[in-house]
């Protein structure tokens, strides 16, 4: 059993800052422990302040069931706290809200359905959002649902480590959320006229001259930021891309369908792009050597991925490998041709055996990865077979191997084939510098 002395001081740390300041945001690095920092907040606040009565969680379905309550049960000072699980369907909603109990969890999805249920019958104090950047767009759902109910809540927390994941304009609703529009504006209008300028083209927004720093110093006072190199011993992390060269004939039909946004195959079937987005999206399934045409059909184009996998682990065959995937067939690609790879699943059994080492190929969509798994001991490569274009996701995903407790160099690899999969590393990579550059001027 872990006891309170145990923790680490940035804990501490951002455990008072989430008592004094009480409406925060906690930028804080996968691996620095937002969990139990706000947990013994909570502790704190419940029991020893009498501050708070009921808290409400709001994070992904998988940290709802398989994180909050696991890491309350790991100290001896939390494991006081009494849990409810509000996730699924509107009847376990009710049934659980009828509850007495000290924090509340749910998933993200259902959290309209709860502010409609309870109405003028809101009954939490404390809220905390658990990726708090889910709650990035102020036209969603959620986050009108959320801005009717804030005036009733004391302490607010958010816990994420990518805030901005698609730059500036992420930030406008989260700090709402904190301070109903003081710092950045009333409404997201008024916030783009301040700081950003259109384009030519009037479709995307630019931040105008000095408006990072001024966005920064308006948020500093309530925000906690804290990078893992600053805190955690990790070890190395090496990212390399594998770039391989398409042979004339298939970087020819390539170049036709960027083009002309029509793809001529065998037996006379067609794969058309209708629009630029479209063609993008069908460009990365060339990519990986599949393509599904208007019906859903899948079509095989090549086999240049899977062979670079191979060769892979060929040259590591003692070595395990977390293999993430994008499109439905590149799963069903990599399992026709990796017979022993396993699909991870929401089984906790099939986490434990990775674990242990038992599994040498998982295979891991990273919106279904990306949150609450612990798979540091189970290996230390990730393989990029598919991309994401969420740099959140991204980074959660190489998080779940580069976080403390890894003991080797993590090893990130791409497979990357055509120009178009060159320009989502790159965008990757400039959504990151924008991300990095924020957290670093909050510290």
């Amino acid at each position: 059993m872990l006891v309170k002395s145990m923790l680490h001081q940035y804990q501490k740390r951002a455990i008072d800052f989430i008592i004094n300041k009480r409406n925060v945001a906690l930028f804080l690095d996968m691996g620095l422990g937002k969990t139990i920092s706000t947990l013994t907040a909570i502790e704190d606040l419940k029991y020893n302040r009498f501050a708070v009565s009921k808290v409400l969680v709001i994070a992904p379905l998988r940290v709802c069931n398989s994180v909050w309550e696991q890491e309350a049960q790991k100290w001896e000072h939390t494991k006081i706290l009494d849990f409810v699980n509000l996730s699924g369907g509107k009847t376990n909603m009710i049934k659980g809200l009828a509850r007495d109990a000290d924090v509340y969890l749910i998933n993200r999805e259902n959290v309209t359905a709860l502010v409609e249920h309870l109405g003028k019958n809101w009954c939490f104090d404390m809220m905390v959002i658990d990726e708090s950047s889910s709650f990035k767009s102020p036209s969603s759902k959620r986050f009108k649902a959320l801005k009717k109910v804030i005036t009733k809540i004391n302490y607010t927390v958010l816990l994420t480590g990518t805030p901005s994941p698609n730059g500036y304009m992420d930030l406008w609703s989260q700090i709402y959320l904190l301070d109903m529009g003081a710092r950045l504006g009333m409404n997201i209008t008024a916030y783009r006229n301040r700081y950003f300028n259109r384009d030519f083209m009037g479709y995307s927004y630019e931040l105008r001259y000095g408006a990072v720093e001024n966005i920064q110093s308006k948020i500093k006072d309530v925000v906690l930021s804290m990078s893992a190199e600053d805190y955690l011993d990790l070890p190395e992390v090496i990212t390399t891309v594998q770039y391989q060269d398409m042979p004339k004939k298939l970087l020819d039909d390539y170049k036709k369908f960027k083009n002309s946004m029509v793809l001529s195959l065998k037996n006379e079937d067609k794969i058309t792009a209708m629009s630029a987005g479209v063609l993008t999206n069908k460009l990365l399934q060339f990519c990986s050597g599949n393509m599904y045409d208007e019906n859903n059909k899948v079509h095989k184009i090549h086999t240049l991925k899977i062979d670079m996998l191979k060769e892979i682990l060929e040259d590591n065959p003692s070595e395990t490998f977390l293999v993430a995937y994008n499109y439905k067939h590149e799963l069903e690609d990599l399992q026709e041709h990796f017979k022993e790879a396993v699909v991870l699943d929401k089984k906790a059994a099939t986490v434990a055996k990775w674990n242990r080492g038992e599994i040498r190929i998982l295979l891991v969509h990273p919106a279904s990865a990306g949150y609450g798994l612990n798979l540091q001991q189970g290996g230390n490569n990730i393989v990029w077979y598919g991309f994401t274009w969420s740099l959140e996701l991204y980074q959660q995903l190489n998080a779940r191997l580069n976080r403390q407790g890894q003991t080797k160099p993590v090893t990130i690899t791409h497979l990357a084939v055509g120009d178009v999969e060159k320009t989502l590393m790159q965008t990757l990579a400039k959504k990151d510098v924008s991300q990095s550059d924020l957290l670093r001027s909050l510290k």
